[in-house]
């Protein structure tokens, strides 16, 4: 072999190393480049998951606060009507007391009626 023939064999041998160094940078900024997408990919997933379960979580939540809230509600109103109730009746406005009331003052009346119309005789 000649020194040329071993220059040239040299020569292609670097080549060949240099080629090889050159797809080994290429290969590993495909291989990063892959994985960050995959993590990207793998956090998208993961971040919608989350966001679908907070949903899920959001509206239980909406619906137990309703049902309490209808239910203090009616607690209120039956309260409140307790007590009108309570407060008609101690002052003697109960419905059923105010008709035996007024048949009562009907009957006053029409006694009074009688007697000043007997007067006038």
């Amino acid at each position: 072999m000649s020194k040329i023939d071993t220059v040239k064999t040299k020569v292609n041998q670097a080549e060949d190393l240099a080629r090889k160094i050159w797809l080994a940078g290429i290969g590993a900024y495909g291989k990063g480049f892959d994985e960050a997408q995959g993590q990207y990919e793998k956090l998208n997933t993961e971040a919608t998951k989350l966001f679908n379960e907070l949903v899920d979580k959001g509206e239980k939540l909406e619906g137990e606060a309703k049902e309490k809230f209808q239910t203090e509600k009616e607690n209120v109103k039956s309260n409140v009507e307790e007590r009108v109730a309570d407060v008609r009746s101690k002052l003697g406005l109960d419905q059923n007391d105010s008709d035996e009331k007024i048949e009562e003052l009907s009957s006053k009346i029409d006694s009074l009626t009688e007697a000043v119309a007997k007067l006038t005789k």
